[in-house]
């Protein structure tokens, strides 16, 4: 039990000590030059623009998400079935053979209908 609390106690101690100490450095130890260029907003690549916070954007930008989203979770299907390759034999290897197939046919339909062209 009292190991428990010790190693409970240390982990909570090192976990306010050290992004204390990080704040402490950052603030006191590096240099700081506040000039106009750091104070201005920058975000994502482009100058902020005063106006309207309400601009539209193109569909094609949603589509891109969207498909992205859909085959990264796609992908994370792979890790289980990489770890366990050995242990499936042929009818795992044919399944996620399949799996893939399945896949491929999609992305061949996403590139078949222009999702991805920015013309």
């Amino acid at each position: 039990m009292t190991d428990t609390l010790f190693a409970l106690l240390l982990t909570i101690g090192l976990a306010i000590a050290i992004p204390a100490v990080v704040l402490w450095l950052q603030a006191n130890v590096g240099p700081s030059r506040a000039t106009p260029a750091k104070l201005a907003s920058y975000e994502a690549g482009i100058q902020r623009v005063v106006g309207s916070s309400r601009e539209r954007f193109s569909v094609k930008f949603y589509l891109v998400v969207i498909l992205f989203i859909l085959f990264d979770v796609e992908v994370v299907f792979l890790f289980p079935w990489a770890v366990t390759f050995r242990t499936l034999g042929e009818r795992g290897f044919l399944e996620m053979f399949a799996f893939i197939a399945v896949l491929l046919v999609g992305y061949l339909y996403i590139l078949g209908r222009g999702a991805l062209k920015w013309d």
